[in-house]
């Protein structure tokens, strides 16, 4: 079994940028967007059209696969988000 943490091509961890949690590298589109888009019933497709044009494929899919190796994680902070009031 490997010690090493898995990397991410296109997920970064920035102190500062929405606050120090996984994004995608270069935006400030959270993993935990992107999830709690897809939990919603988005589909990639109309996600990549209709709500983050600037992400490929590729990134989405990271998105997907960083959410499956930290699930416990991006559940809290999609819980949290789904519960803040809407303005």
């Amino acid at each position: 079994m490997s010690t090493n943490p898995t990397a991410y091509r296109y997920i970064a961890k920035t102190d500062g940028l929405r606050g120090g949690h996984a994004h995608v590298e270069g935006s400030r589109i959270a993993v935990h967007d992107v999830i709690g888009l897809l939990q919603s019933g988005e589909r990639i497709e109309t996600l990549i059209a209709r709500c983050f044009p600037s992400l490929s494929r590729a990134q989405v899919y990271e998105c997907l696969a960083y959410y499956e190796d930290h699930k416990g994680e991006i559940d809290v902070l999609v819980a949290r988000q789904m519960s803040e009031p809407r303005e």
